[in-house]
């Protein structure tokens, strides 16, 4: 794994890969369709190399190992979908309470509740506006191919560290199960062992992790500290593709797989002589908001496009502040729509 080389890879499979490229030193989960490649290959891969797996007993179980193996300094994820991340959510609000890095891979599947397994964008809400209680953001990516799932996972574990807080890769279970081939860069060593973390050495003996602070006054400050840090990463991190969007007059937004559907009805829309674009948001959190501006400088007409009920589509409406007319298209239960039945949208509109 340490040379760069084209593997015909799955994207569940792409994003194992690439937290062990990144120095990942544990993994802690539950399978869950359409995640469960993920575990799975995290148990083939990580004790070859020397690195922890366990299938926890429940993805509550999960996370809260996690937060244990990222107290003691080490890089240390977990991946579900829907339901698993629902019960995840706890943990993840005491992870950003104590500041502790981790990455959470969610491989979006149809709901509410079971649902079915079916690819949708239904966790949008609960992963970006953050589900659990209290004030807190998670860093959110969401790749839109195999390769992105290798390479967003190791940014993820990145951001993380920079900024001492959970980060999540969010997708579609079409993304996560498709295959294509995947350039896996080198692999870098694990971080050194970070002076916050309690690690039961002498050095560590004196560190405390928790996320108590029984003074309103000493929470008030902590909660000032964790949204200067916020400030900061939605000045710095914002990331999005823009394609064809220079003097767009019809602007898709949409990401994970029905981006890449987009980009067939922009090149089909461009040839039938319409003025279309696709802004790609790459972080859900913090929200590409400038580039979004920027793409819908000329649009007279957006169309976001979603597997859900819609809900990236209230960011697109905050972020433009009623700039111009913002459509939503969307399906649901796993039905992705296709090509034609989205140009469609544009010629009734000629």
């Amino acid at each position: 794994m340490s040379e760069r080389r084209l593997q015909l890879t799955k994207g569940n499979d792409a994003a194992t890969k690439g937290a062990l490229l990144a120095g990942c030193q544990s993994f802690f989960g539950y399978p869950i369709t359409p995640a469960s490649e993920i575990a799975e290959s995290a148990a083939a891969y990580f004790p070859l190399l020397g690195r922890t797996f366990i299938q926890a007993e429940s993805e509550v179980a999960a996370i809260n190992m996690v937060y244990g193996a990222a107290s003691a300094g080490q890089r240390s994820m977990s991946a579900s979908s829907g339901p698993g991340i629902s019960l995840m959510q706890e943990g993840i609000s005491y992870l950003a309470g104590s500041e502790l890095p981790c990455v959470i891979v969610d491989i979006m599947r149809a709901g509410p509740g079971l649902g079915n397994i079916a690819p949708e964008q239904s966790d949008y809400h609960q992963v970006v506006w953050g589900g659990g209680h209290g004030s807190y953001h998670t860093l959110v990516l969401a790749p839109a191919s195999p390769q992105e799932m290798c390479d967003l996972t190791m940014l993820a574990f990145d951001l993380a560290d920079r900024y001492r807080n959970p980060a999540v890769v969010l997708t579609d279970g079409f993304v996560g199960q498709m295959m294509e081939p995947v350039a896996f860069p080198p692999a870098i060593a694990p971080p050194a062992l970070p002076v916050w973390s309690v690690a039961g050495t002498k050095e560590t003996r004196a560190n405390l992790i928790c996320s108590v602070f029984l003074e309103p006054e000493e929470q008030e400050r902590h909660l000032l500290h964790l949204q200067e840090k916020y400030r900061r990463a939605e000045m710095t991190e914002q990331r999005a593709e823009s394609y064809q969007t220079a003097g767009a007059e019809a602007l898709f937004v949409g990401y994970g797989i029905v981006s890449r559907v987009l980009r067939s009805v922009v090149d089909q829309a461009r040839e039938m002589g319409i003025a279309a674009g696709l802004l790609r948001p790459i972080s859900l959190w913090p929200f590409p908001v400038h580039a979004l501006r920027e793409a819908a400088r000329l649009a007279r007409r957006i169309v976001v496009v979603e597997l859900s009920d819609g809900q990236m589509v209230n960011d697109v409406r905050l972020a433009l502040d009623g700039a111009c007319s913002i459509e939503l298209y969307s399906r649901m239960g796993g039905v992705v729509p296709t090509a034609d039945e989205l140009l469609s949208l544009l010629e009734v509109a000629q």
